[in-house]
């Protein structure tokens, strides 16, 4: 099941098609504070939440455990399923966050599934932790036209940048680049 950003548990219509882009972005449970859930609450267009969402992460260490051999291991659940599950075409692993711009080949449930299971499965493992380590919610949007692609694309690849990384480059994926 797919849900809002919102704290309670609304469904929103997602655009599911093959062969469609879509932008994904969801964060570690972690990261969730009152900041957070004061923006899922609040009475803004679902894109305005991600936005305000995306630049407080940007800046937090609430949850933020994608550093060092934590991105490669990220990147490994990725790339395995590439040409499969989905066409990667860019992502960012933000410390507490990911960034996703990818062409569905399978349900994107599916490819959710997979990618926050498998990688939590192994970031947990290296952790030596337990539990939950993804937020069970994420946003996604279906890519409307060339411009849109174009502008969540360079997003994604710059995001890292903006935050003021400096690992910047070992956080990105472009398959353009």
């Amino acid at each position: 099941e797919c849900y809002t950003l919102y704290m309670k548990r609304t469904k929103l219509p997602h655009i599911d098609l093959e062969e469609h882009y879509q932008f994904i972005t969801f964060r570690t449970y972690d990261s969730l504070d009152g900041y957070l859930e004061k923006i899922y609450a609040s009475e803004q267009e679902n894109s305005k939440k991600q936005m305000l969402a995306d630049d407080y992460l940007d800046s937090s260490t609430q949850g933020a455990y994608l550093f060092g051999n934590k991105i490669n291991i990220f990147k490994n659940t990725l790339l395995k399923r590439d040409h499969d599950l989905y066409e990667l075409i860019a992502f960012s692993i933000m410390p507490n966050h990911i960034h996703l711009l990818l062409k569905q080949k399978a349900s994107l449930v599916s490819i959710i599934k997979y990618i926050k299971g498998k990688s939590a499965i192994e970031l947990n493992k290296d952790l030596e932790r337990n539990g939950q380590f993804w937020a069970r919610d994420y946003y996604d949007r279906a890519i409307r036209n060339e411009a849109h692609f174009s502008t969540v694309y360079a997003y994604i690849l710059n995001n890292p940048l903006k935050a003021n990384l400096t690992d910047a480059e070992e956080r990105v994926y472009g398959k353009y680049e």
